[in-house]
C-alpha cells in the first residue's frame, strides 16, 4: 500500500510524461526516490517548469484517502515495475507509467485484437463487425476497444453479447466514465470477465486530448487492430499510426467506395494493409 502511494502521487503529476517519467526512474530507481528529490536533484533529469509542476505539494494531497477509494471500488493501480504490467505496453516507447483497471487484471496479458472506427457507423460497418467479434469471440480471442460511440461500444457489446471478454480503454478516470450512456456496458463488460483500463487517475475528466494519447494504448495492448469503418481525418487514423508506429499488424474491412466512412480504410488497404473479410484473415497472421 505504502509502495502504491508513490506510484499514484508520480501518476498525477500534469504535464509530466511517460519519457520523462522514464527517464526519472532510470536514474533514481523508484518513485518513492523521485518523491523526496529537491529542486536541484530533479534539475539533473528535468527542466525548471517540470521540476517546480514535480515539486507542487497539491500532488501529494489525500494520497491515502484516494488509494483507499481505489481499494473500496476494486480499482487496481498496476505500475510498469508490477509482474501484471502487460507485456505488450511494455515494449512501446512512450508505455503508460500507471494503469487503473477496474475487472478482470489476467486478460491483459492475453491475445487480444483491438476493433475499431466511426463514431457515426453505418448499417454495413455494424455488421462486419459484429460479424468479425462474434468470430473472434469464437476462437477465445479478448477483443480491445475504446468504448467510445459507434463502432467501439458495437464491438464491445457485440463481444458480451457472445459472453466473450473485452478490454475497454478509456481517456478519462474510471470515476468519470464517457459516454455517460455506456456506464451499463463499462459494468457489462466486467461482469463478463472484461475489463476496463486507464492511465488517468481518480477525477480525470474526459477532455479532448486524453483521446489520441489513450489511442497508442488501445493499439498497444492488442497484438494486431481491425478498423472496420475510418475517415481519411480521424481518431481512428491516429490509432493506425501508433499501431504501424508500434509493429502491430493493420487489418482494414473494405467498404463502398462512395462512403466518406469508408475513405480511410480504402487507402489503408491501397497502402498496403492487409483485407478483412473473415477472421481467418486476421488469425493465419498469427498461427
Amino acid at each position: 500500500m505504502e509502495k502504491l502511494k508513490y506510484w499514484l502521487w508520480i501518476s498525477k503529476i500534469k504535464n509530466l510524461g511517460s519519457i520523462t517519467i522514464q527517464k526519472l526512474l532510470k536514474k533514481y530507481g523508484s518513485p518513492d526516490k523521485i518523491y523526496n528529490l529537491t529542486k536541484e536533484e530533479l534539475l539533473e533529469v528535468v527542466g525548471e517548469k517540470i521540476a517546480k509542476e514535480i515539486l507542487d505539494l497539491k500532488y501529494k494531497e489525500n494520497l491515502e484517502s484516494e488509494l483507499i477509494y481505489l481499494k473500496r471500488n476494486n480499482i487496481e493501480l498496476i505500475s510498469i515495475m508490477d509482474s501484471r504490467y502487460p507485456k505488450k505496453l511494455q515494449e512501446i516507447y512512450d508505455k503508460p507509467i500507471c494503469l487503473y483497471v477496474k475487472g478482470n487484471v489476467e486478460i491483459l496479458n492475453s491475445f487480444s485484437i483491438a476493433i475499431i472506427g466511426c463514431r457515426n457507423n453505418t448499417e454495413y460497418g455494424e455488421q462486419m463487425a459484429r460479424k468479425i467479434v462474434q468470430d473472434l469471440v469464437q476462437k477465445n480471442v479478448v477483443t480491445v476497444s475504446g468504448l467510445a460511440r459507434g463502432i467501439d461500444s458495437i464491438a464491445h457489446k457485440a463481444t458480451v453479447e457472445k459472453s466473450g471478454k473485452t478490454i475497454a480503454v478509456i481517456g478519462s478516470g474510471l470515476d468519470n466514465l464517457y459516454p455517460k450512456e455506456n456506464i451499463k456496458l463499462a459494468r457489462d463488460i466486467i461482469e463478463n470477465g472484461g475489463a476496463i483500463i486507464t492511465e488517468y487517475p481518480i477525477g480525470t475528466k474526459p477532455e479532448k486530448m486524453n483521446f489520441p494519447a489513450r489511442n497508442r494504448i488501445i493499439s498497444g495492448i492488442s497484438n494486431g487492430i481491425v478498423v472496420v469503418e475510418a475517415k481519411k481525418k480521424s481518431g481512428t487514423m491516429i490509432t493506425v499510426d501508433f499501431a504501424l508506429e508500434q509493429g502491430r499488424e493493420v487489418f482494414c474491412v473494405p467498404g463502398n467506395v462512395n462512403s466518406k466512412n469508408s475513405e480511410g480504410t480504402n487507402e489503408l488497404i491501397k497502402e498496403g494493409a492487409s483485407i478483412v473479410t473473415k477472421v481467418q484473415d486476421i488469425l493465419q497472421e498469427f498461427y
